[in-house]
């Protein structure tokens, strides 16, 4: 998860994954053993909305640069397709950045079935002076 969120310490991301928990955020990794190290990882919870109902939705998908391209971040999306599958979700979202760098993530969601539904669209909020 460090690679996905660099700017973060180990205890920034503890506390908000930790904080996310109450909204029913879980962690999935894919490991070569059980004293292995992470090898790729998904951050995910469940969700009902208006628009897309009952819903997997995918915060965080991360695969170590080391352990690209080797099929992990393509087993986690079939579990998690499995995973809302047994949840009673219809469907899975995930947001992913734009730009050069990302082709090979958007080629792996493609792959993996996935579509371009939307765009995203985001503002920073100052804070009040």
């Amino acid at each position: 998860m460090a690679e996905l969120r660099p700017g973060l310490t180990e205890g920034e991301f503890v506390a908000r994954a930790d904080a996310q928990r109450a909204a029913g955020y879980r962690l999935v990794a894919a490991v070569d053993d059980d004293r292995g190290p992470a090898l790729a990882v998904a951050g995910f919870r469940l969700a009902e909305n208006l628009a897309w109902g009952r819903h997997l939705y995918v915060d965080d998908l991360s695969t170590r640069a080391v352990a690209r391209g080797q099929g992990r971040g393509r087993s986690l999306l079939d579990w998690l397709v499995a995973e809302a599958r047994r949840l009673g979700a219809g469907q899975i979202h995930l947001d992913s950045g734009v730009g050069p760098e990302r082709l090979a993530a958007h080629r792996l969601y493609l792959n993996a079935g996935f579509r371009i539904s939307s765009h995203h669209f985001a503002r920073e909020v100052p804070a009040r002076r």
